[in-house]
């Protein structure tokens, strides 16, 4: 009780303080700025809230996902606006298609004030960076950010992770710092339908393959029809994706198909274990119908859908969360599948890349006729509290404080599992959680306290060490990969679900790593090699 009244003290005098950082910047204007596009002047609050006296808009192009509604119906931005003063006109764009509208507006020129839960990749901030389009930031932050300066002050290697090798910030960062990225891919598969069909959990592929094929020929749903769905995935998606299995050929993989062994770079997609893997899931999955035809074309909604039917019909899937594919009730039937043993007696698990903070998450465009006012806004979701209910929800929806001053989780809503409910209260577009945030402010939703003792148990023992770090590389090697990546990329994943549908011989797969090198692989990965070797280095000094 003491430690609840000295937190609620300190709260008190904390916004006092806030307040009278405001009260002071506003009467003696020195938070004035000549601010932005237009060179619009307005009295903006250095600390404390709210940002300005009189409310000004801005707007805003974000993606969102599937279930969330227009951010401006969100309780969270509700709750900043009537602090901050601060009214933000959203354009929500559906996040399957916000990678494309994003290009279309930066080439437009029809740009918003700002980009939030942005998406940047690292050619576009240096890219969007060098021509002006987007504008540097570390000013701003310096001026007009005390939440994020403190965190960048106290985290060195963030600001060095998000700073481009030009010196400036471009992009400010989002990052969980929980390490359940290692590994997005859990496999899953209906453990009520195993003990029903006398079946064991699979220990190795071929195991698993037999079990699938009982799924299809056995009716372990007992409604006389061959309704049952052996295997669903979502090509090359993350969390939902069959890349976890290629590690039972010797060489596991991950969606950039560039994993790392003993500092070396290697493209896993030209491999001859990643031809056997294709082969494999070809003849012994597709030619006998265990695969779920739309895993190569569908959509989130469609594939968690499939785990909800009336029947129960799903029998293996792919995802991080058991609850969200098949809901509550159900999930009791479903079990984790163990890193399966491969033909050559392998069990491997690859690791995913990157790991640190995403520093593309919030630019500011050359539009903004407030960039001040901008940058106070978004500093908000940089203060420890609130960075937590920019990720998961607000308080009295998702949590509430705990006597120690903790955020901690509500009960969630009856029939609700935490990643639907998650998108519809929370926009998680910007703001850190650090490690000591998890100790301090911040608890772990409990389906990720989930993860971190599955990926503990299951994966990290067989889980390859080393991965590929989140280089940000000078602007000429980001130009050659940009020019390069996409394309090449595009390529093999395409060519991976048409060897998984149709096979793949020894003359197609020759045609295909021909194909592979001429559109640039060698010096792509050149370029990998040669930024690795560099950090590394720079590591050791």
């Amino acid at each position: 009780m003491k430690k609840g009244l000295s937190a609620a003290l300190c709260l008190v005098v904390a916004t006092s303080v806030l307040l009278a950082g405001c009260t002071k910047s506003e009467n003696s204007g020195s938070g004035s700025a000549n601010a932005g596009a237009a060179g619009n002047t307005i009295a903006v609050s250095k600390d404390g809230l709210p940002i300005v006296k009189d409310k000004i808009t801005l707007k805003m192009v974000a993606p969102k996902a599937a279930l969330a509604p227009n951010y401006g119906e969100m309780e969270i931005f509700k709750r900043l606006e009537k602090s901050t003063n601060v009214h933000v006109e959203w354009d929500n764009i559906p996040d399957t298609d916000y990678a494309e509208k994003k290009s279309l507006l930066l080439a437009s020129g029809d740009l918003p004030d700002a980009f939030y839960g942005a998406g940047f990749t690292d050619y576009e901030l240096i890219s969007y960076g060098k021509d002006g389009t987007i504008i540097p930031l570390e000013k701003l932050i310096a001026d007009y950010a005390p939440n994020l300066n403190k965190l960048l002050e106290k985290r060195p290697d963030i600001k060095a992770a998000i700073t481009a090798p030009d010196g400036h910030i471009y992009g400010l960062p989002t990052w969980e710092e929980n390490e359940l990225g290692t590994n997005p891919f859990f496999h899953v598969i209906n453990k009520s339908w195993l003990d029903k069909l006398g079946l064991k959990m699979p220990v190795t592929l071929d195991d698993y393959t037999k079990d699938l094929l009982a799924f299809k020929n056995d009716d372990p749903n007992g409604n006389g029809k061959q309704d049952e769905i052996p295997l669903s995935f979502m090509h090359m998606n993350w969390t939902a994706d069959i890349s976890g299995l290629f590690g039972a050929f010797g060489m596991p993989d991950n969606l950039d198909h560039r994993i790392v062994r003993d500092g070396k770079v290697i493209f896993t997609a030209v491999q001859p274990q990643y031809k056997e893997a294709l082969t494999y899931f070809n003849e012994k999955w597709y030619k006998q119908g265990l695969i779920d035809p739309e895993s190569f074309t569908q959509q989130a909604p469609q594939y968690l859908a499939k785990g909800k039917t009336p029947e129960e019909t799903l029998g293996s899937y792919v995802w991080w969360e058991i609850e969200e594919v098949v809901g509550t009730d159900r999930a009791k039937d479903y079990a984790l599948v163990p890193p399966l043993v491969g033909p050559t007696g392998i069990k491997d698990i690859g690791r995913g890349n990157g790991g640190g903070p995403g520093r593309g998450a919030f630019v500011i465009t050359k539009e903004d006729k407030y960039p001040e006012v901008t940058m106070r806004w978004i500093d908000q979701q940089y203060e420890p509290y609130m960075a937590a209910q920019i990720h998961w929800g607000p308080i009295g929806i998702i949590y509430k404080k705990d006597a120690n001053g903790k955020l901690v989780n509500l009960p969630l809503p009856a029939g609700k599992s935490m990643g639907e409910y998650r998108q519809t209260v929370a926009p998680n577009g910007a703001g850190v959680i650090t490690k000591e945030d998890y100790q301090t402010i911040v608890d772990m939703e409990p389906r990720a306290q989930q993860r971190k003792k599955d990926l503990e148990k299951y994966y990290e023992p067989f889980m390859e060490k080393e991965n590929y770090p989140g280089i940000f590389f000078d602007p000429e090697e980001l130009d050659t990969i940009n020019k390069i990546e996409p394309d090449l990329i595009k390529f093999v994943n395409t060519q991976r679900a048409k060897f998984i549908v149709d096979g793949v011989t020894d003359k197609s797969w020759d045609a295909y790593v021909k194909q592979v090198k001429e559109m640039g692989l060698d010096q792509l990965m050149d370029i990998y090699q040669k930024g690795l070797d560099r950090y590394n280095q720079q590591l050791n000094k």
